[in-house]
């Protein structure tokens, strides 16, 4: 048996062994990357895979930890500023400008990188030099080209930069969207994958029924059912119409019985329409500063009768038409400032003051459509901030909008109800079976419903 001689440094196998692995592991790595780069020049299309994005990050990150002298890489968000080329925002992320005109030089053939419009965002993944003496490495960058499409550019193992095109399929399906009220309903419903648009129709929808100022609570429940485009990783790219809608008990469904503009119209689930006569409520999103009756007045400091109800809102905030009708005055009027009056049905008329502009073409003589944008809220006339009164008249006298007993809309008979009931029956099993795609005649084809889990903070 050999003795241990003290002089000798004890020779350590294990972690020989393990670096030597490790090694041709990265090896190993690297030439198949380089391997299947070689295959076809350019830029490669292929069918992304939820998870093809990240991986592709995961093997840009491994082949720079096997380089030496840096640190682990991170991602860096950017946003191009106004006035900054592509090359500028990627040096921005701290790489050397020789890395920056690399990038933007293998992009070339995928994207205009000479007319760059500011705010485009994409991801750097970068690896800062050990002891941060001179500029980061650039490992991989990648941006979306579409709204079903990702650009990445990643560093080789030779060190050449390689594009990709990762290409996300598109399917046509129902969302179903519940969820309980946390803060206002934009964000609520926005939290269970409502879109901007969706979102806005629901709005204007209930405007009719809800004030959303005053009538929803936290807490209070909702559920909206739509169509959209979906990518293979979940994000809507495009939503279409709004089909069931519900918001504090209150269920209202699209029936395909076309209003003037060609849109579906909605039902409560008897069949009644309901779209209202007049909103009550034609700023989304105001508070009420202001009731109907005699009160002080602020400018004038004496009290005096009320005819209408003020609500606060910015200036600049789009004032919608209560309903169908026609402008009978756009002016200048006294203490209400800039004023506009519009003739609806039945000697029924709304009035606006202290707007602070008009909508491209209202005037005297012009037909508008409920939710119709007419004006913007201003403080002109005899006014202490920016708000918009609003008034209400029948038969040529001021009524209390907040009480006045406006018609009602019109209800569903004969085949025309039979068929409404039909498609409302369709939603309620899919409601009732948590989102899923139900059977039946009624079901389109190419329809499919998921329900995400519902965010309740």
């Amino acid at each position: 048996m050999q003795e241990f001689d003290p002089r000798r440094s004890a020779t350590r196998w294990a972690p020989r062994v393990f670096t030597a692995v490790a090694g041709l592991a990265a090896l190993s790595l690297g030439w198949k990357l380089t391997a299947d780069d070689a295959k076809t020049p350019g830029a490669e299309k292929a069918a992304l895979d939820p998870a093809a994005l990240v991986a592709l990050q995961h093997v840009a990150f491994a082949s720079a930890e096997a380089q030496p002298g840096f640190e682990r890489p991170e991602n860096v968000a950017v946003k191009v500023r106004p006035g900054e080329t592509l090359q500028g925002a990627v040096q921005r992320a701290g790489v050397a400008p020789e890395d920056a005109q690399a990038v933007v030089a293998t992009l070339q053939g995928a994207i205009d990188t000479v007319n760059i419009k500011a705010g485009m965002a994409f991801e750097a993944a970068i690896a800062q030099r050990r002891g941060q003496r001179g500029p980061a490495r650039l490992i991989g960058l990648s941006m979306r080209a579409s709204p079903s499409s990702t650009l990445t550019v990643s560093r080789t193992f030779d060190g050449a930069m390689r594009l990709r095109e990762l290409e996300e399929k598109v399917r046509d399906e129902q969302k179903v969207a519940c969820g309980e009220m946390n803060g206002s309903f934009y964000e609520s419903v926005a939290n269970v994958g409502g879109t901007p648009a969706i979102i806005s129709q629901a709005a204007k929808l209930f405007s009719h029924k809800i004030d959303f100022s005053r009538d929803i609570k936290e807490g209070d429940r909702f559920c909206l059912v739509f169509d959209r485009k979906v990518t293979e990783s979940g994000r809507t790219i495009e939503a279409g119409d709004l089909e069931y809608a519900e918001v504090k008990g209150q269920k209202f469904y699209a029936f395909d019985r076309k209003d003037s503009d060609g849109k579906s119209q909605f039902f409560d689930e008897f069949g009644k329409n309901i779209k209202g006569f007049l909103l009550r409520t034609p700023v989304d999103g105001a508070r009420i500063t202001s009731v109907f009756g005699t009160r002080k007045h602020p400018v004038l400091g004496y009290t005096r009768a009320h005819k209408g109800v003020d609500f606060g809102a910015g200036t600049g905030t789009p004032i919608l038409a209560a309903g169908d009708g026609v402008v009978l005055e756009a002016r200048r009027w006294s203490g209400y400032g800039n004023w506009l009056r519009i003739r609806h049905s039945g000697q029924w008329d709304t009035g606006y003051g202290h707007i602070s502009r008009y909508a491209p073409g209202i005037r005297a003589g012009t037909r508008v459509r409920q939710g119709q944008v007419v004006a913007y809220v201003g403080s002109t006339g005899l006014a202490t901030g920016p708000h918009l009164h609003y008034e209400v008249w029948l038969k040529g006298e001021r009524v209390n909008p907040i009480g006045a007993k406006v018609p009602q809309g019109t209800i569903l008979a004969g085949s025309e109800l039979a068929s409404f009931k039909s498609q409302k029956s369709r939603i309620d099993r899919m409601l009732a079976a948590g989102g899923e795609a139900v059977s039946g005649e009624d079901t389109p084809k190419l329809a499919q419903a998921d329900l995400d889990k519902v965010k309740l903070r």
